[in-house]
């Protein structure tokens, strides 16, 4: 069964029904995204929509081992370096004209934001482990003092706030 963006805000406490059901009548009525809508209608912070899209694409992402992907070297030259380890993310190869990348669902926020945002290209994001991941950015993306553990901690985000670089 699909989530619905709605249900799950709703079912974190962020909408009533009620509000969802206006929010369902000027969709219909404008056509503008059910996210803009919450923000314009009842001020939602764009976080909270942002999580619960997170969850919604979650639940629809299937889960691979990086180790048995096939990875194109065309779609590694997509990202730097500082990309990958910074987002949590490992580009792996196109599908037709859409880009697949990796991240865990830990980071997937953070990577649903830098592949909508950011790159010029469809993607479309799998999940892996932590493990995983992080061993294929050490593997792809060497990074001095970044090992596959640092996936779960903050030294990449320390290393790039101290360096006056804003993350996402």
């Amino acid at each position: 069964m699909e989530l619905r963006l709605g249900q799950l805000l709703v079912e974190s406490g962020v909408l009533s029904a009620r509000q969802i059901e206006r929010i369902l009548s000027e969709q219909q009525r404008t056509g503008e995204p059910f996210g803009a809508l919450c923000e314009r209608l009842f001020h939602i912070e764009p976080e909270a929509i942002e999580q619960a899209w997170a969850h919604q694409y979650a639940s629809l992402s299937r889960c691979v081992d990086l180790s048995r992907e096939v990875i194109q070297p065309r779609a590694l030259e997509l990202v730097t370096r500082r990309q990958a380890w910074q987002f949590r993310l490992l580009p792996l190869r196109f599908d037709d004209r859409e880009l697949m990348m990796a991240t865990t669902q830990q980071h997937l926020r953070r990577a649903l934001r830098f592949a909508t945002g950011v790159m010029g290209v469809p993607v479309f994001l799998v999940l892996t482990t932590a493990e995983s991941l992080g061993e294929a950015l050490c593997k792809h993306y060497p990074f001095p003092g970044m090992t596959p553990r640092s996936v779960n901690d903050d030294g990449m985000d320390r290393l790039l706030g101290e360096r006056g670089l804003r993350l996402a």
